[in-house]
């Protein structure tokens, strides 16, 4: 159960016990708020934790046994949630919290004076600003090559071949032409042959 939800039910147990003019019974916290989820021992501890924070708001009467058995309001219970409660305090916590994680998180700025300073006493900063820039423009300049080999080769530059391999590739076309053509006086032949004994 989160602490939010726990400061609203002990508020509104104490209204509660406010309208009430008699003792009652830890169960009634139970019975009206808590059941069927939470158990009476949690109603029982909850009842102990107002008593921790602050003993005169609740009227406790002991019994049977049980150190918390009947209660009911006091003056000081009134008071206590005209201020606001459990849940201003929890109100009040997380705005403390809040602030310390704000200080936390927040770097103290520097003054003009203080920068104009860390500049002028900082020669080391002017030469790595230079280095950096001096590294970037060495990478863009290469890149820009880059590209323009790129569209060189691709675009403008025709592609040669040499002779001898452009006479040795014509011989090659030359003998599968002189290759292909006898396959085809070939099958030529074959043909006028299977014809003339179809003939006869």
């Amino acid at each position: 159960m989160s602490e939010f939800f726990k400061a609203e039910l002990k508020d509104r147990f104490l209204e509660y016990a406010l309208e009430r003019n008699d003792y009652f019974e830890v169960q009634t916290l139970y019975d009206e708020f808590l059941r069927p989820n939470y158990s009476l021992d949690y109603a029982q501890k909850l009842v102990k934790d107002i008593k921790e924070y602050d003993g005169e708001l609740l009227d406790v009467m002991g019994g049977n046994g049980s150190d918390i058995f009947m209660l009911a309001s006091t003056p000081a219970t009134q008071d206590f949630l005209d201020e606001g409660g459990f849940m201003h305090l929890y109100v009040k916590e997380e705005e403390k919290w809040d602030t310390f994680l704000s200080h936390l998180s927040s770097t103290p700025k520097l003054t003009k004076t203080e920068k104009k300073l860390l500049k002028r006493d900082n020669p080391d900063l002017k030469r790595e600003k230079f280095m950096l820039f001096g590294l970037i423009g060495a990478v863009a300049v290469s890149f820009l090559f880059t590209v323009i080999s790129i569209f060189n080769e691709t675009f403008l530059k025709p592609e040669y071949v040499p002779a001898d391999e452009f006479q040795r590739k014509m011989n090659q076309l030359q003998e599968q032409y002189i290759l292909e053509n006898e396959r085809l006086k070939q099958e030529l032949r074959e043909s006028q042959r299977v014809l003339d004994s179809l003939g006869k």
